[in-house]
């Protein structure tokens, strides 16, 4: 089967490539970051602007079925090119997906289009979703980014959407994604300690799977959450510490405290380009939400590995690849 992927030189976007690939399907890989060292003849490159339909059009011409992965992240309150590639570009890709007849489109979007604020603390797929002016760019364009693409179900296209949680796990390289990235200076022995918190953390391996499965099995205009773990972000830390002879770790920095300096250094961290340290960030963690991922277990199969597998992977990942000194 031929197929699209949209951001595939992504995080994301590389491990569902090679998923597809060992599935025996013909990948028209859509990025404008285009790796070096690709040797595969099952994968076509091609470099397309998710703001420009007519070049998406192009490139979906005799593909099955589109992943769109191609996402702006950022902990920023406001980002006006975030807000376009989160919405916009989600647009294009559905409406190219339509013209050139594609028979069904997933839609890789994020449990931040759910208010995790207002949830009471758990989510699942009819939990409050990200509209108010109060929340991060980041959550209002991801679900802004789903309506437009029921607007263009609407008119027909076929298309689904998953909502992973927390992505972390090897295949990835520089730069690492934040989670990844905190958890490879953990096992480097460079988190003393770290704030209270946690999140359901999912493994990119079981995003990708559930992704596939998804485009095989979901009902057309469905959410489904891709969910993994929860677990404080001390606990994961000390994990990957631990794996490579480290201690992580030794403590939980209240909230409280950190909240307390949220209006400092977040215009310190502006200046130096760093959303870091953020009233998104911190929101983040305090909110903490249990998220419900029965639906994508029970109606497309999706079963997520542990923890522990992940992160012992994942510390492997890092020292097979040279990112990581055992």
């Amino acid at each position: 089967m031929k197929v699209a992927v949209t951001g595939a030189a992504g995080f994301v976007g590389t491990n569902l490539v090679n998923l597809l690939v060992e599935q025996g399907n013909e990948v028209v890989a859509i990025d404008r970051a285009q790796p070096e060292n690709e040797t595969r003849p099952q994968v076509t490159w091609l470099n397309a602007n998710i703001l420009e339909e007519q070049q998406l059009e192009e490139a979906f011409q005799g593909v099955e079925v589109v992943y769109h992965l191609v996402a702006m992240i950022t902990l920023a309150h406001h980002d006006e090119l975030a807000w376009r590639i989160n919405t916009e570009g989600v647009r294009n890709v559905a409406e190219a997906a339509l013209a050139a007849g594609v028979r069904r489109m997933v839609h890789c979007s994020s449990i931040h289009s759910f208010d995790q604020y207002a949830c009471g603390g758990n989510i699942n797929e009819e939990s409050p979703r990200s509209t108010g002016d109060d929340l991060p760019v980041y959550d209002r364009s991801k679900f802004a980014g789903e309506q437009e693409l029921r607007a263009v179900i609407e008119k027909g296209l076929d298309a689904v959407v998953c909502n992973p949680t927390a992505v972390y796990g090897p295949v990835d390289k520089a730069p690492l994604s934040r989670v990844n990235g905190i958890l490879r200076d953990a096992a480097r022995g460079r988190v003393p300690a770290f704030v209270d918190g946690g999140f359901d953390f999912v493994d990119v391996r079981d995003v990708a799977a559930g992704l596939v499965l998804a485009g095989e099995k979901g009902r057309t205009g469905e959410n489904y959450l891709l969910t993994g773990q929860f677990l404080p972000m001390v606990q994961i830390c000390r994990m990957a510490a631990r794996l490579n002879g480290r201690r992580g770790p030794l403590f939980a920095v209240p909230l409280s405290v950190l909240s307390a300096i949220v209006p400092i250094a977040e215009p310190i961290c502006k200046i130096f380009n760093s959303d870091v340290i953020t009233k998104a960030s911190v929101g983040a963690l305090e909110s903490s939400p249990h998220v419900d991922g029965n639906k994508a277990q029970s109606e497309l199969g999706y079963t997520p590995r542990d923890t522990d597998t992940t992160v012992r992977d994942l510390v492997s990942h890092f020292v097979t690849s040279g990112q990581l000194q055992r």
